[in-house]
């Protein structure tokens, strides 16, 4: 893995973290939390995998999975933010866009994990 891939993938990791504590502490103390709680879910959800992918991750595969992953979560946790904020979407379909993008992301870990066991054996 490029070590730019690595060290963007560890940046979005704590940036993800960071957010995911923060608005998860929001969401505690408001009312109408419900995108501030998806953010946090999804925040946390994806920082470890990051993390992980951008300090042990071998191979274009992970690192391509976890690119995509980052971004999907990017998209999807900045167009909650800025519904629950601004009242308006980042653009037009950008959740289902970050949605399909981490399952991209997740499908691409998969098959990275799979094909490498299988060449590897």
């Amino acid at each position: 893995m490029a070590d730019w891939m690595r060290r963007v993938l560890v940046g979005f990791a704590g940036l993800l973290g960071a957010i995911g504590v923060a608005t998860a502490a929001m969401a505690s103390h408001g009312e109408d939390v419900r995108n501030l709680a998806a953010i946090s879910a999804m925040a946390l959800a994806h920082a470890p995998v990051l993390l992980v992918l951008g300090l042990v991750g071998r191979g274009r595969g992970l690192s391509l999975a976890g690119l995509v992953l980052a971004a999907g979560c990017a998209i999807f946790v900045g167009d909650l933010a800025m519904r629950h904020w601004f009242g308006t979407a980042l653009f037009p379909g950008a959740a289902p866009m970050g949605g399909g993008g981490m399952i991209v992301g997740w499908l691409g870990v998969a098959v990275a994990g799979i094909l490498r066991g299988l060449l590897n054996e």
